[in-house]
């Protein structure tokens, strides 16, 4: 018998695979994820082994060899066989074609291995992609399937493979990054990538690419376009524009006219529901206007009234309830307490039931249907039309007032009725004056009277109170966080209130000094002015105004930022450039100097953002800002 001749260092050899190991000396302690193993399973199959795995014989205590082998390089390759074997593409028997190394370390070449490795530029394997699909006709799922690799993967190399050439070949040279050429997936079109390329200017990055491409699309983050839907309007026939870096929720609306048209359909759709509940009128409008509304009585919803029985649960439950209240006042709540706590707010507010408008309400007013600050429905309703008041007024039958009066009146010389009258109004006005609480009511019942119940004089008090609409200065001001705020405080207290303006006096005679402090600084807030109109000066009333916002350490970063719509792009370029220099820095402001106004003041938005940055007329005075940092 010959002696069997032992395979030298560096042959290649074939080992069955079961016969293959993990080298305990792979410098990979973190192991391959299941989507590189399918990569590498996928290509096996296709290509087949395009490396050989680099093994060493396993050796017993005693250093013998045991058959097996250990993998010192191509571990992941081994594993993507397995995968193989347990979907009986191959067997475990297989043999596997290895490259075997005695003489180095193992330790060392596995570190090797892993470290000192090139990998081919990312616009080679777009390329590399291309090719597949466009040469040689392979799908993009066929691509996908011998590389390991999602469709959705194969799509985005595809797509950025189109990226015109002259600025495919300066990424090459790095010239540009793979972000910026991402960026230009979102049209096809070469010569307007070049266009934009050339025309950016010194802000060059992949924000500023997709707001030059997509100039006068409709982001997908735009309240029209959520509220639409992108299911909808494609099927309108609507094109979004995506890069790759948008989901399929994300992109930019390519027609804003045909969105336009859609949310108005929308719109009507949804105002059918409110037409249902039988308002005399539905008027469907993209955006709710104060000012439309100006000239109309508001009413308001109220609690249905609750029968003997559901009052005596009402209120057990509510004393119930002022317990656990000063329990927690004194102690902390145990979760059974909490629990309860929740129950008997939810039995309340069952019992309460919802608000319901009056028959008599519904059948004179009338509601709008617009689009909300958030993208959904909003509705607005109990607004009673001049025309319509009449109908409305006959809702309550009012008892005579009495005539005794009058006729004594009547009785009188007119000179000698104003004079007698003269002397009870200066007598009113001292026995008032004297009672700071009873004048705090009537100049609350004045306000409250003209702000909630529209052209009714019932105060006795010469004080004019008229709310100031401020839509008519700033479009889409009533939409703003502020805007909704106001109005959701105007309905929270209207629901305080009696429904007629005669019963006003008698209710507020009963609310506390919290209701009424309440009542008083939504209704003065509402009439403010301090809006500067084209040719006015400074006026006593606006320097009130800047004392006004001193008082309460008005900060309007906090309210308004500076951006290309509302302020940036309708300055001068100096005025631009002075911004970023007071806001950002004197070199950010250099680099802004030679950019088209448009390019310019899109930039100036980015660099302003949460700067703090104001223009002059939104600041406050030195001495404003003194006391708020001593605050």
């Amino acid at each position: 018998m010959t002696k069997k001749t032992q395979p030298k260092s560096g042959s290649e050899i074939f080992v069955p695979l079961n016969m293959l190991k993990k080298s305990p000396h792979n410098v990979r302690k973190t192991g391959h994820t299941a989507a590189e193993i399918e990569g590498l399973a996928a290509s096996i199959a296709a290509n087949g082994m395009l490396q050989n795995l680099v093994v060493e014989p396993e050796r017993d205590g005693e250093g013998r060899e045991t058959g097996h082998y250990f993998v010192t390089i191509g571990e992941g390759r081994r594993l993507a066989q397995l995968l193989r074997v347990k979907r009986r593409q191959i067997k475990k028997t297989d043999l596997i074609r290895c490259v075997l190394d005695t003489e180095h370390d193992a330790h060392e070449i596995s570190l090797a291995e892993n470290v000192i490795r090139l990998s081919m530029h990312p616009a080679d394997e777009f390329d590399a992609f291309a090719l597949l699909h466009n040469e040689k006709g392979m799908a993009a799922d066929d691509i996908a399937a011998r590389f390991g690799v999602t469709p959705a993967v194969v799509k985005q190399r595809l797509k950025l493979a189109a990226v015109s050439p002259a600025l495919m070949a300066l990424y090459r040279e790095g010239g540009m990054s793979l972000e910026q050429v991402m960026a230009f997936t979102l049209t096809n079109d070469h010569a307007r990538q070049q266009e934009v390329w050339q025309g950016l200017g010194w802000d060059k990055g992949a924000d500023a690419i997709r707001r030059a491409l997509t100039e006068g699309q409709v982001d997908a983050d735009d309240r029209r376009a959520r509220f639409v839907g992108p299911d909808a309007y494609l099927a309108a026939g609507g094109v979004i524009t995506r890069d790759l870096f948008d989901d399929e929720n994300g992109g930019y609306f390519a027609d804003p006219g045909l969105l336009d048209r859609l949310v108005l359909s929308r719109l009507e759709q949804e105002a059918q529901a409110v037409r249902a509940e039988g308002w005399a009128w539905v008027m469907v409008t993209p955006e709710f206007d104060f000012r439309a509304t100006s000239a109309m009585r508001r009413v308001y919803p109220s609690e249905p009234e609750l029968s003997a029985k559901a009052q005596r649960r009402m209120e057990k439950q509510e004393a119930e309830y002022r317990e656990l209240e000063t329990v927690a006042d004194n102690e902390p709540m145990t979760e059974a307490m909490k629990a309860r706590v929740d129950r008997l707010e939810a039995e309340m507010e069952a019992l309460r039931g919802q608000p319901v408008y009056g028959p008599a309400d519904i059948a004179a007013g009338g509601a709008f249907v617009s689009l909300g600050y958030d993208g959904g429905v909003r509705v607005e309703r109990g607004f009673i039309r001049k025309e319509d008041e009449a109908p409305a007024a006959q809702r309550r039958e009012r008892e005579p007032e009495p005539s005794e009066g009058r006729e004594g009146s009547a009785a009188l010389p007119e000179r000698l009725v104003a004079q007698l009258t003269a002397q009870r109004t200066a007598a009113l006005r001292e026995a008032v004056a004297s009672r700071p609480d009873i004048a705090f009511i009537a100049v609350v019942h004045a306000f409250v009277a003209s702000t909630f119940y529209f052209g009714n004089r019932v105060s006795c008090l010469d004080v004019t109170v008229r709310t100031v609409y401020l839509s008519g200065h700033a479009a889409g001001i009533d939409e703003s966080p502020q805007g909704r705020a106001c109005s959701d405080r105007q309905a929270e207290l209207a629901k305080l209130l009696p429904a007629e303006v005669e019963d006003l006096w008698d209710a507020l005679l009963g609310f506390t000094q919290e209701q009424l402090m309440r009542l008083l600084a939504h209704c003065a807030a509402l009439t403010f002015d301090a809006v500067v109109r084209p040719g006015s000066t400074s006026s006593p009333p606006l320097k009130h105004a800047e004392a006004l916002s001193q008082a309460v350490s008005l900060d309007m970063a906090a309210h308004w930022q500076p951006t290309a719509a509302n302020h940036l792009g309708r300055v001068t370029k100096a005025a631009i450039v002075e911004a970023v220099r007071e806001g950002v820095s004197e070199e950010a402001a250099a680099q802004l100097a030679d950019l088209k106004k448009p390019a310019m003041a899109e930039a100036a938005e980015r660099l302003l953002a949460d700067k703090g940055w104001l223009p002059q007329v939104l600041r406050l005075t030195q001495k404003a800002s003194a006391r708020m940092l001593a605050a």
